[in-house]
């Protein structure tokens, strides 16, 4: 009778320690890949968050200037800043914020010197956990006096990487 015991408990089966070992390895190897794409996904969150926002905010602003008759060379806006949109005196010069071309598109030169009722800071949002303000540039460009074309430009300010400006290029005739 003990040896038909016997058979029967070497039949039976289960993990060894090895096993189980082995797949504890493999499910933490996955855990630690996946703990490892958290940081990268916040990153990359707050990234399209501060390029969501310079967009609204060029957006806005663009949207102001566009509302100008084409005779006007000056307004003021939401904000109450006082925007220079240029003169015809000039006709096919760009005036304002220095332009230049990357990748055959026109867009604001951050590294110059910001240009006096071509450019303003946004005032801090108090409902922004991290009090971020963004620096908006921009530049037209007459044709006479019967249509103008505006590049505008955001970009936030600080941090602790170089972040590209959004760049938006409109033209209104009259």
């Amino acid at each position: 009778m003990l040896a038909k015991f016997a058979v029967r408990k070497m039949k039976q089966r289960g993990f060894t320690l090895v096993e189980v070992l082995v797949a504890t390895i493999v499910l933490l190897t996955g855990v630690v890949a996946v703990a490892q794409l958290v940081p990268i996904a916040v990153t990359a969150n707050n990234v399209s968050r501060r390029d969501s926002t310079a967009l609204v905010i060029a957006q806005r602003e663009l949207a102001q200037m566009l509302k100008q008759p084409v005779s006007a060379t000056s307004f003021n806006d939401a904000l109450n800043n006082t925007c220079n949109l240029g003169s015809a005196g000039a006709p096919g010069v760009t005036q304002g914020s220095p332009v230049v071309v990357i990748a055959n598109r026109p867009t604001i030169n951050f590294s110059a010197a910001a240009v006096g009722g071509w450019s303003f800071t946004t005032p801090v949002d108090v409902e922004d956990p991290y009090g971020a303000q963004y620096d908006v540039r921009w530049a037209a460009i007459m044709d006479g006096a019967s249509s103008r074309r505006i590049i505008i430009s955001a970009r936030l300010l600080g941090g602790n990487r170089y972040s590209l400006p959004l760049t938006l290029d409109a033209m209104v005739q009259q």
